[in-house]
């Protein structure tokens, strides 16, 4: 009797071993398809989104603010600066123009901080009233802000980018997450969470004309949180929530719809294209990517295994990753 009870815890631990934790399947299915982690940096607080211009990495990190990373050296990346005392509410996402970081923080509006001194940046704007800033996205002199069920909200640049100028906002479907304007400038893509994707179009934006129609709409299962498009195909790529990867095409706005879909079984946070491939974050499940080379049927070639992956941006040699739990995750493309 005592070896049958033997036997059985035995089996009983085996099959515990064998479901592992949620990352596990990732790394069965597909490996890592080449792509290989570099270096870890842990921040100073949950690290939520990522921006990289040149050798500088600038990290959104919730209630620390935002950290400023010297990346010259891949393999050992190095603190410059924190910036918390005086910022108002959670760091989510950010964007940058000639050194200037724009960071939506939620209920708190918009923060603006003036890094030229990447030792000693200067806090110029905080708690600006475009709320709740979800995201933002700079074309031109125009820095648009995704602000939820309010829609998009667009101020001016022109005067001095540290000190945006609010002016219109427009409403649109669902709630606005994060918006993507296409390489020619005509359209702006939306993630509109539960109601799925939008287009919008900003032609005449140039002479100063800020309610911008809405042209196209499709709804997606899910909820959609981030969106990118192909740099000269009529596609979109969205991150959706629970749903995973879902591709539209918007060549005719009178009849948007989905071209493409994957389920990444983890919650699809942010997405990111670039020669082909498609990089997803999702939160435990990590990186994933995809080869859209046919469009209609995306392949998953890898998975790199993180803790909590949110934010996610890309240089010509290396995809970097913000990792609520493990920072700043700096990932080397084959």
């Amino acid at each position: 009797m005592k070896k049958f009870y033997l036997l059985t815890l035995l089996l009983i631990i085996f099959f515990l071993m064998r479901c592992g934790t949620p990352n596990d399947p990732e790394s069965i299915i597909g490996g890592d398809g080449g792509y290989k982690i570099v270096s870890k940096y842990f921040t100073s607080g949950f690290a939520q989104d990522v921006v990289v211009n040149d050798t500088l990495a600038y990290i959104a990190q919730s209630e620390g603010g935002l950290m400023i990373i010297n990346i010259s050296d891949h393999k050992a990346p190095k603190e410059l600066s924190t910036v918390s005392q005086g910022l108002k509410g959670s760091a989510y996402k950010l964007t940058d123009k000639d050194s200037v970081i724009y960071i939506a923080a939620g209920g708190f509006g918009l923060s603006v901080i003036n890094a030229a001194n990447p030792l000693n940046p200067i806090i110029t704007e905080t708690n600006l009233p475009i709320k709740p800033a979800k995201n933002v996205c700079v074309l031109d002199n125009f820095l648009f802000t995704a602000i939820g069920e309010y829609g998009v909200k667009i101020s001016g640049l022109e005067a001095d980018p540290s000190h945006p100028d609010p002016r219109g906002e427009t409403a649109y479907p669902g709630f606005v997450q994060s918006i993507y304007i296409i390489p020619n400038k005509n359209y702006m893509l939306i993630a509109c969470g539960e109601m799925g994707f939008a287009v919008v179009d900003i032609s005449q934006m140039g002479t100063g004309f800020y309610h911008n129609p809405m042209i196209g709409w499709v709804d997606t299962p899910g909820y959609a949180e981030d969106v990118v498009a192909h740099p000269t195909l009529p596609y979109a790529f969205l991150a959706c929530g629970t749903s995973g990867l879902f591709i539209i095409d918007f060549s005719d706005s009178s009849n948007v719809k989905i071209v493409g879909s994957y389920s990444t079984g983890g919650y699809a946070k942010e997405v990111l294209y670039k020669d082909n491939k498609v990089y997803v974050t999702t939160e435990l499940r990590g990186l994933q990517i995809f080869d859209v080379t046919n469009i209609n049927s995306p392949m998953r070639i890898g998975t790199v295994e993180t803790a909590y992956a949110l934010g996610l941006t890309a240089d010509d040699k290396y995809i970097y990753v913000a990792d609520e739990n493990e920072g700043l995750i700096i990932i080397s493309i084959p």
